[in-house]
């Protein structure tokens, strides 16, 4: 991209008096601010170091799994493969489908070639006009064709594994950029199966965690001993933990036990599923509100919104939504430091 300087505007003189002496100051002045300005746009698109990018490749599947005692089958995404830069990263994951589905940890800069799958068994009562799922991101770029919505939304195909309204398809692959800016914790959810809205509700939602780049190397400044991504429903909390050393994932399930080692700092994820509004409270902790100076010792989440904290373990306790219809459900589990 090239940057012209308006010859007309920075040849102009100052004042009628001196008007040459005047005329080349002011030009070198409108040069030289041109060239910073430049320089400036031109450091902002070199952007994340393409050295410490990583190109990650990942095959997932979605399939039903076990009824949720009110004789409704739940669904769940599986991840089949995962490799970063050639490196098969696969064992971090459970083998099996999970509920939240897997979490896929990135950085800033890395890009994402998504192939999903679709074993959902052929007997699974659908009660809309799909049978097709998808992945659905939030947080990070992609084009409209890998948006992972239905062609009503997106206005262009069904995109997603199976049987949709208009589009089948025996698989679908998404490509998303990891691009800077987009550091954070952000759900991905279906949003084809049945119908437009998807069968998040159903089971079929996890999370990526996109860490930020760091010059002159890749964030790894302060760690964590583990990491609990948690939603929150409308009735139980669905978790995971992950350890920060191996990377594995384990925990899945509802209000999970949650264990940390004694005076190390752990990090949670929290992310609102459903329509309710939540109080979170980890019992006898209090962590700075993000963004802010502010020790809060409860957070208020809404539908869609995220909370992401970090604590020193000191003592066991349990975390819960103080949220009176929710506390009477039971939205509570423990917090395990030894």
């Amino acid at each position: 991209m090239s940057f012209q300087i308006n010859q007309s505007s920075c040849d102009m003189p100052l004042s009628q008096r001196g008007v040459e002496t005047t005329k080349i100051s002011y030009r070198s002045l409108c040069m030289r601010a041109a060239a910073g300005f430049t320089l400036a746009m031109s450091i902002s698109f070199i952007g994340i170091d393409k050295s410490y990018a990583a190109e990650h490749v990942i095959e997932m599947t979605a399939e039903d799994i076990a009824d949720d005692g009110f004789g409704n089958k739940l669904l769940a995404y599986k991840m089949l493969s995962h490799k970063v830069d050639g490196l098969d990263v696969t064992d971090r994951y459970s083998p099996n489908a999970t509920i939240p589905g897997p979490i896929i940890e990135l950085t800033e800069g890395d890009k994402v070639k998504l192939t999903l799958f679709n074993t959902i068994s052929g007997d699974y009562p659908v009660k809309g006009i799909s049978q097709q799922v998808s992945v659905h991101v939030h947080g990070v770029h992609y084009r409209i064709l890998s948006d992972g919505t239905l062609k009503v939304i997106n206005r262009i195909q069904d995109e997603g594994a199976g049987e949709g309204p208009e589009n089948t398809f025996v698989s679908y692959e998404y490509e998303w950029d990891v691009a800077p800016g987009t550091a954070g914790t952000w759900a991905y959810h279906d949003h084809n199966y049945e119908n437009h809205n998807g069968a998040e509700h159903k089971g079929l939602f996890g999370a990526i965690i996109v860490n930020p780049a760091a010059n002159p190397k890749p964030h790894n400044a302060f760690k964590y001993s583990k990491e609990y991504v948690l939603y929150l429903g409308d009735d139980a909390f669905w978790g995971v933990e992950i350890d920060s050393a191996t990377k594995k994932q384990t925990k899945h399930g509802v209000n999970p036990t949650l264990n940390a080692p004694k005076n190390t700092d752990v990090r949670f994820h929290l992310i609102a599923l459903g329509t309710d509004l939540h109080q979170f409270t980890l019992n006898g902790y209090k962590w700075l509100d993000p963004g802010t100076p502010k020790l809060i010792n409860q957070a208020a989440i809404g539908p869609l919104e995220k909370h992401v904290f970090y604590v020193r373990a000191k003592n066991s306790t349990q975390y819960m939504d103080n949220n009176f219809s929710n506390k009477l459900l039971g939205m509570k589990g423990n917090f395990i430091v030894d």
